[in-house]
Parts: structure tokens; sequence; C-alpha cells
């Protein structure tokens, strides 16, 4: 990645965020804290995260997040600067800002009676307290553009029982990264003493493999540390204890732990370094250090110590578990950690779902969507570019290569700030189109996820058409987005879009018209005009008094009551919809594939006896045998088969076979 330096990347950072807030009709630090969020939720340090801003006398907070196992409650408080490189922030600073998010913390009741229960800071205190209640943890972040000047973050504390850690993400570490070109900073692990081993040599130049027993006490720990970021290569999600694995993992913990080891499978490991303890034989015999450690099978196992541990307050004195790491190269890591997890012995069914097998799609959208000129509508005869951001910092690192800052300037009128978007942005738009705001209102990561899924369902052809058409769709959801501001959706302003948006699609059979907003690149007035119509009606049902917006919104029961909303579609708009819906041709070349596999397999002489058997039997149609003939000449002589005759061969071996043709063994 070009170099850009922490001065360079604090003025792109702050500009971003004027012009984003500029466009959104949104406070300055709330987008700031909205963009973090973002990027910490890509990387799995945080989830479920809710912005609302609240201040008073020794109180300041931005919003809140729960960890998806319910135990972890995070606050958040923002400082922004327009000028960040002039001062830097204190240690001062610092610790009265984790001061008065303790102090909100501490007032919730107080908080909560003075507002009515419709209010953002109501259903702020209110889900506050209710995390707050089963949790086990509290973590505060403090956000800043500025570059802290406090060598340490205050020692962790405890609140009426509960720990207390400190998060702070200054300027130098959102530029490390967003700059790293990977998801999060590495997961260093010490152990002292070292970790007794058994380390095998390797005939491959890119991977090494360790075997050692991991006390399950210091497994859950780091669980307990590092969250969903130690499981960022898992296949798979923690299933809380509900599966029955996850029950029969349990119950040996608390009633025979003595035979752990022996019933449970472990963890597969892998990691980017490791310091080893050598003997005078050259051998590795224990384990000093592990940087980059990620688990990639074994995460109900660590989970479920984690609870064992934590919430059933068991010791785990005794308890081992197998490890086998492997030592990966970085640059190898997505080749080899899927074959590594598809391969493990595992407890649980293992889906590959959360790897490369979809790339292909972000690679394509890539390489097609950096080739669109959208259309000059300002006036000024300046045609711009949609700039699709497939890797996190990629915006950055094209604007660094531009040395000058007339160049720099030049980059971004061409590809201007508010046409940037990424990965989580388009899911997060495809599925409003399509539907789902619920799952939108799950969070960028699960949605993203969710997004994922789909595509293995149905991978659509990433053409121009494609391309332009979901970035209509972003210029729709920001045009419905600033409108749910102007109706007052407040911290709920993106669950109000999403769902807007969905309604709005779901209304009109989703005819509306994606290439003339591209070619406008701006909605239409009787567009505009029907969401103003819609918005106040949908208002009413996400944000009902005695419901918890935020996760209301999460449930697929919310979208079902919205679509019961009864709502007609203007005339105006009727007019300008198409005569059908929106149609995305979708990728069959993989389908495609496999099925010429088959047939390939079948082989020549097969198919030559099923022509022949067809000739003796006269079973099927005289067309039907002559595509048997055809598909065993092709296959004898290396001829191409096309995909039709490939379809037709095959419905004429399926049809023969079930009315009798059996080859000869």
């Amino acid at each position: 990645m070009a170099e850009l330096t922490l001065a360079d990347y604090a003025r792109t950072l702050t500009n971003d965020i004027q012009s984003q807030a500029e466009a959104e009709g949104g406070s300055i630090p709330e987008t700031f804290t909205r963009r973090v969020l973002e990027q910490l939720e890509e990387a799995g340090v945080v989830a479920n995260t809710t912005i609302t801003y609240h201040n008073e006398h020794g109180v300041m907070i931005y919003g809140f997040g729960l960890s998806d196992d319910r135990d972890v409650l995070d606050l958040y408080t923002t400082d922004f600067d327009l000028n960040p490189v002039a001062d830097k922030l204190t240690k001062y600073e610092v610790e009265r800002a984790y001061r008065r998010l303790l102090a909100f913390l501490r007032k919730t009741g107080t908080i909560r009676n003075n507002f009515d229960r419709t209010n953002d800071v109501f259903q702020l205190s209110e889900g506050v307290e209710k995390a707050f209640a089963g949790a086990s943890k509290v973590r505060l972040f403090l956000f800043s553009n500025r570059e802290s000047t406090a060598r340490s973050l205050p020692e962790p504390t405890e609140f009426q029982g509960l720990p207390v850690v400190h998060e702070l993400w200054d300027l130098a570490r959102l530029h490390r990264h967003e700059t790293s070109g990977s998801l999060g900073e590495p997961i260093v692990v010490d152990f002292d003493p070292p970790l007794p081993c058994l380390s095998t040599g390797s005939t491959e130049p890119n991977h090494s493999v360790t075997l050692a027993v991991l006390p399950g006490e210091r497994l859950a720990e780091l669980y307990d540390e590092h969250r969903t970021r130690l499981l960022e290569l898992n296949v798979r999600a923690f299933l809380q204890t509900r599966s029955k694995v996850n029950r029969g993992i349990r119950h040996t913990l608390l009633n025979e732990a003595g035979r752990f080891l022996a019933y449970n499978n472990g963890i597969t490991a892998t990691a980017s370094e490791a310091e080893f303890v050598v003997d005078g034989d050259g051998n590795r015999t224990a384990i000093r250090r592990l940087t980059g450690l990620q688990i990639v099978n074994g995460g109900q196992t660590t989970a479920t110590l984690h609870h064992v541990f934590k919430r059933d307050k068991n010791d785990l004195a005794g308890v081992g578990v197998q490890m086998k790491l492997t030592l990966v190269r970085p640059s190898d890591l997505m080749e080899i950690v899927p074959l590594i997890s598809e391969y493990s012995n595992t407890q649980n069914k293992v889906t590959l779902v959360d790897f490369s097998s979809n790339d292909k799609f972000h690679v394509e959208f890539e390489r097609v969507s950096r080739s669109l000129w959208a259309p000059a509508v300002d006036g000024s005869g300046q045609e711009t570019r949609w700039f699709y951001e497939r890797a996190r910092g990629q915006y950055a690192e094209e604007e660094a290569k531009y040395p000058s800052a007339a160049a720099k300037r030049r980059f971004k009128e061409i590809h201007p700030p508010r046409q940037k978007f990424a990965k989580a942005d388009l899911a997060k738009y495809v599925n409003s189109w399509h539907g789902l705001p619920y799952l939108v209102s799950r969070g960028a990561q699960k949605n993203f996820t969710e997004f994922r899924l789909s595509l293995k369902g149905a991978l659509p052809v990433v053409d121009t058409a494609y391309c332009q058409r979901v970035i209509a769709m972003g210029i729709m959801f920001k045009a419905i987005d600033a409108i749910a501001k102007q109706h007052e959706a407040g911290s709920h302003k993106a669950l109000i879009t999403a769902y807007t948006m969905a309604r709005l699609c779901d209304a009109t059979s989703q005819r509306i018209d994606l290439d003339g907003i591209w070619r406008k690149q701006d909605v239409s007035g009787a567009l505009r005009e029907a969401v103003h119509d819609l918005c106040p009606l949908l208002m009413n049902v996400v944000i009902q008094e005695g419901k918890h917006v935020t996760e209301w919104a999460k449930s697929s029961t919310c979208w079902e009551e919205v679509s019961r909303i009864k709502w007609q579609v203007p005339d105006a708009l009727i007019v300008e919809l198409l005569p059908q819906p929106v149609q995305f041709t979708v990728d069959t070349s993989e389908e495609e594939a496999d099925r010429l596999a088959r047939v390939e397999g079948i082989g020549p002489d097969e198919w030559e006896a099923l022509a022949e058997w067809a000739r003796q039997t006269r079973s099927v149609e005289l067309f039907e045998q002559q595509v048997a003939t055809t598909i065993a000449t092709k296959l004898a002589t290396g001829g191409k088969i096309t995909p039709a005759q490939v379809k037709q061969a095959l419905e004429v071996y399926d049809k023969a076979t079930q009315i009798g043709f059996s080859p000869a063994l």
C-alpha cells in the first residue's frame, strides 16, 4: 500500500467526515462515530451497536453496543477536532472522557426518567440498563481524530462489581488500522512459562505445524479479552449453548472435567509468527509468543469454555485443550485456512460461508465499477467515478499515489468522497432493495454475511448494467436517508431508511427505474414525494412505544408489520414505473461447468450405448437418439459441447434411465 503519512491521513479523514456529514445532514462527531464503529464491527471488535448522543453536566455518551453472547457492554464517546494536527489529545482529556461515560452508566435511571419513552435518550438509557444487568464486563471506548499523548490507558477498574476496561482509538491507531490492509490488529499472546509443544518440520515452504496442550483457563481468558476477533477466520459463529454439541461440551466441563482432553477434539489454530524455546539439538520444545493467533476450528469449544468459566463460575484448573497450530505466512492465509478448516476433524458440520468462494463477485464489481463514468449532471461537464472499496483503505491508498496537492485535488474531483462506498454499503443497498431491512438493521457485519450467503445461491452477472443499477440503489438509499432526517428519525434514521426503501421497492414490485436514476445521478421528484408520504407511516410502526427500537427492527416480525401498512403508490410515481420488475442476470457458469463435468463423466462409450439402446428399443424420440450419438462423437473426438447440448443431453440421459436404459457394467 502506498505510504500515507499520519498528517495526510488526518486531513483526508477529517475532510471525508465533513463531506459525509454534510451530504447526510448529520452532525460531524456522530458521522465520525458511525464510521469508526462500522470499521470495528467489520473487524469483529464490536457488535450490535446503537448510536445516540447525550450530553449534560459531567456526562457525555455517543452510544453503546453489546457482544453477541450478551456478555460485554460497550459504551462509546467521541472527540472530533476540525484541525486534528494542531493539538494532541491529552491524558487529562482521555481520562475525562472515560469519567463521563461511567457517569452516564451511574445515572441511567435518573436520565431515563427525564425523557419521554419515545425519546432516543430514554431508549439509550433503558438499553444500557438492560445490557448492564446481564453483562459480566464493561468496555469504555473513546474515538478521536487526534493523536493521544497518553503513554498508557487508565488501569482496569470496577463498577458495581463488574470489571471495566478502557479502549482508545485515536488518530494513530485508526491510521494503523485503516492502512494495514488487514481486518484488524494481530492478536499477540505471550506464554509465561513457555507452553510445551511438539513441532514438526514441513516440506511445504509456506507453513509448519506444531502440537500443544493449552490450559483451558488460558483459552477462556483469551476469548474474554479478544472475543470474536479470535475467531475472525472461523467458518461459523458461536451457537451459544443451545446446540447438542455445545451442551455436551458444557456437561463434560461441569461434570467430567478430567476427561475433557480425551473427549474433545480441541482447536485448530493459525498464527503468522511464533517465538519458540529451542533445545541444544535445535528442536522446538515450547512456545514463548504467538503473533496473529486465530482459531479456525474450535470456536464452539472456545466460547463454551469461556461460558463455563465466566457464567457458571466453574474452575477450569486441570482442563487441557489440544491445539494444532499451523504457522502460515499472511500472504497465504486465505488460501490455506479454508482448507485447514475443511479437512479438520470438527465437532459440528462446517459450511464454508465466510471465505473466498464469493470473492469473484467483489473483484469483478471493483473492476467493472472502476471503469464507469457517471454522467455530469451539475453543469460543470465533469464526469466522475464511483469508487468501490473492495478492501478497506483503497481510497486512501489511491489518493496517496498523487504527490502534489493539485494532483490530489484532481483525484477527488474525479472520485468525490461522497461517491466512495464499501462492501458493507453495497450489501446494505442490495438487501434493502430486495426487502430485507431487518437484516440491514442487524449491523454491517451480520448484514454483509447474509449478503454473501445469498450470493452462493444466485451469483449475479457483474457487468456494466449490474454495477450501474447497484450504484443507483445507493443513490436512492442516500436520498431516502436525507428525507428520514427531515422527518426527525433521529438515532433510528439508519433503520427507518432501510425499512422505507424496502417498503417502497415492495410496493412498486421493484419496478423503480434504476437506469434512470443512474443517468440523472439522482431520484425523481415523484419518488421523493412518495418517500415523504411513506416515511412517517413507517416510523409509527418501527418506533413503537414499549419496544426497544434497535432490537425490534432486527426482527422479521417488524418487517411483516411494516409490509401490512396501508399505503398506495402515488399516481405521479406510478407513471414513472417500469412495466416489469428490474431483472438481474444470474451467473450460471459454475452450474454449467458442473453439468458438463457430468456429461464427460458418463463417457463416450456409455453415450454410444444409450444411442444403440434407443435404436433397438425406440423408447425415445429420434432426435433424442441423435443427441446421444452427437455427444458420444464429440467426447471421443474432443469436440466442443455447447451449454444447450449439455442441457439437452442430460435430459435425454435421465429420461432413458427412468424408462429402462442401464449401462453395461
